[in-house]
């Protein structure tokens, strides 16, 4: 993968394809790698951009937390797109790529024209949800640092909200599986610490705002990301809704035909 330093950190990504750019952003423990299967199809289109988000893959892990917020991630971001193509471009954020879509799209709104979130939110609402979210995640950046990368993916694996991958080949979840054993302690750490669903700014406020045409994607058997797209859709001016069937939280791992239509028609659009 090429690489390009971006205020004082090198980041590495991929470039695909002809036309208007499209950023697309993993979710935590992920990497570039996580988009490949879908990079050919949407490549057709656009000028496909995936990147390992700070303190992944094999994009640098800074050792300030604070170095992961999402005003800092966001500027990067930002960065990458200037260096290697030309705003404005559409984004597509997964989970927590989707959370750090949103707020881009919100503090940069000239430089994205178009708004994708897979499995996303705002963020928590009250500052005593996000004060308990916190000492969650920090807890989980220690157990992290503490224990390693392999126990953590173990740890990691075993919750509910992936429990509807159980359903992928085996060849595919072994994929995932060495994919996530490839992050190192410290990044993961650190971007629970400085781009946790507790430190981000609650962005629920701001929906009505958004200024971009924007998608949200669900799985049918993610019910809580279902409500949140839903109440999401409810506030955002231009916003459409699709729930893939026979899919979790990954809608992209699990249906991937599914999940590659919902993106290229409304793609299509902005052609």
């Amino acid at each position: 993968m090429p690489t390009v330093l971006l205020n004082n950190t090198t980041y590495r990504y991929e470039r695909a394809g002809s036309g208007p750019p499209l950023l697309l952003l993993h979710g935590f423990t992920g990497s570039a790698a996580n988009w490949q299967p879908h990079v050919g199809v949407l490549a057709q289109q656009r000028t496909v951009i995936t990147v390992d988000l700070l303190g992944h893959g094999t994009t640098d892990a800074p050792g300030d937390a604070a170095r992961y917020a999402m005003p800092s991630a966001a500027a990067d971001l930002i960065a990458l797109v200037d260096t290697i193509s030309k705003p404005p471009f559409d984004l597509l954020g997964y989970s927590m790529g989707g959370r750090l879509a949103l707020y881009l799209a919100l503090h940069h709104s000239t430089a994205v024209r178009s708004l994708l979130l897979e499995s996303a939110s705002p963020g928590l609402r009250t500052e005593a949800e996000r004060t308990a979210r916190r000492a969650k995640d920090n807890a989980l950046a220690h157990r992290i640092e503490r224990d390693g990368i392999p126990a953590f993916v173990d740890f990691w694996e075993s919750l509910p909200l992936w429990e509807s991958q159980s359903q992928l080949p085996p060849a595919a979840q072994s994929q995932l599986r060495q994919q996530r054993l490839q992050n190192r302690p410290q990044g993961l750490a650190h971007s629970l610490r400085g781009m946790g669903t507790g430190v981000q700014p609650a962005l629920w406020e701001r929906l009505n705002t958004v200024q971009q045409p924007t998608l949200l994607i669900t799985g049918q058997h993610d019910a809580k990301f279902i409500t949140i797209a839903d109440e999401m859709a409810a506030k955002i001016p231009q916003a459409q809704r699709v729930t893939i069937a026979g899919a979790g939280h990954t809608t992209h791992l699990e249906q991937p035909e599914a999940f590659q239509q919902a993106v290229v028609n409304f793609l299509e659009r902005w052609q």
